[in-house]
């Protein structure tokens, strides 16, 4: 079953293809290995918006700097397929200067591989093509802890996170915490962990994130059973910095929490 994401990769497989490239010299163009370009192709790796504006300023000859290309274009239809609510904390998220999140019950969007983020979506009552949508969106929002002048991002989760299984699907959780291995380890990303010790602790109630924006502002996502929503009314913001620091007061440091998800990751293998 084909999906937005389906389309505009086999649109990028087809202007490679016209232009008579190889993926080792397309990817010479835009500045990107052989490897990059294929996963890209095959929806291995996300469609990023730097690898779109890279196709369009070398193959896109009405291509103007500060303006889409159509490569471009179409990675900003798919993301038009979004929810009203998450396009506008996207916009947020990108603007970031810090982002703190806390997840109590499962490993927060920007740390998500793609295996365990298509095993997250398919527990919801969604069809096959919006899973995959869905999917690739949160992929592409990842970019932006790889990027030039990333935000620092504090993720804040709860030991359980690391021993819930995907049913079914061993090798998910073995990836996933492996990966936040990986990316607990990069000097722009904090990932501590509320040990099981701690018992019953502020914040169980449900997850958010903190996002403090360039001109000092803040707001925050909020994520409910039926929708999510972005908050940024004082006193809302007020008392979720507080619950924050609360969370943060029964946190191991950061060092001990990636000893923790190191010894996590054994049990899965």
């Amino acid at each position: 079953m084909g999906s937005v994401m389906d389309y505009v990769l086999m649109e990028l497989r087809l202007l490679r293809q016209t232009l008579g490239l190889s993926q080792e010299d397309f990817g010479r163009s835009i500045g990107y290995s052989a490897s990059h370009v294929s996963a890209v192709e095959t929806g291995g790796r996300p469609l990023t918006p730097d690898y779109a504006v890279a196709v369009d300023r070398a193959h896109d000859p009405t291509f103007r700097e500060g303006q889409d290309g159509r490569v471009g274009r179409m990675l900003r239809e798919l993301a038009k397929a979004d929810p009203d609510w998450l396009r506008e904390w996207i916009e947020c998220e990108q603007e970031a200067t810090l982002l703190r999140w806390y997840e109590p019950a499962f490993v927060p969007g920007l740390l998500q591989t793609e295996a365990y983020a298509r095993a997250m979506f398919t527990t919801d009552i969604l069809q096959p093509v919006d899973v995959e949508q869905r999917v690739q969106s949160r992929l592409a929002r990842q970019a932006i802890l790889t990027r030039d002048s990333a935000a620092p991002l504090v993720a804040v989760i709860d030991e359980m996170v690391l021993r819930r299984p995907v049913v079914g699907q061993p090798g998910v959780m073995a990836e996933q915490v492996a990966h936040l291995v990986k990316m607990g380890e990069l000097p722009h990303v904090q990932i501590l962990v509320v040990p099981e010790e701690a018992g019953i602790y502020p914040g169980l109630q449900g997850g958010f994130i903190l996002a403090t924006l360039g001109d000092g502002s803040m707001v925050t996502h909020l994520d409910h059973q039926v929708r999510a929503q972005v908050v940024d009314g004082a006193d809302d913001l007020a008392t979720l910095q507080r619950t924050w620091e609360a969370i943060r007061s029964v946190t191991l440091p950061r060092r001990q929490s990636l000893d923790l998800i190191k010894k996590a990751a054994q049990t899965w293998t």
